[in-house]
């Protein structure tokens, strides 16, 4: 085991809870104020992840007073406290992209049985 891998193995966190793109998640991110921290829950569809080891990396987006957001959070990060699946998605694809370009219901992902 070179000196690479010994420092990346330490960057990775073991309680990342497990979700695939489709899914609909909660992902808890702790906000730094100054001196005050506080948890702010970004919750939306995962609409793709990318990278393995400590550089994974995954893509929430929501729509929020009619702006579709999105978000890029490093998945084994300090700053995320909790990745809390809230329903599982059906999907044939690997990126969702194409959501960005839909509206309304039709923007809706299937929920897996």
């Amino acid at each position: 085991m070179n000196l690479i891998d010994m420092v990346e193995e330490k960057q990775i966190k073991g309680d990342v809870g497990s979700f695939n793109v489709g899914d609909t998640v909660k992902v808890h991110v702790v906000i730094r104020e100054g001196e005050k921290e506080r948890i702010q829950v970004f919750r939306g569809d995962v609409i793709s992840k990318k990278g393995s080891g400590p550089s994974a990396m995954f893509t929430v987006r929501k729509i929020s007073f009619g702006v579709g957001v999105e978000r890029i959070f490093p998945l084994h990060s300090k700053m995320i406290k909790e990745i809390e699946t809230v329903r599982k998605g059906k999907v044939r694809r690997a990126k969702l992209y194409y959501l960005r370009k839909l509206r309304g219901k039709a923007a809706r992902i299937k929920e897996a049985r």
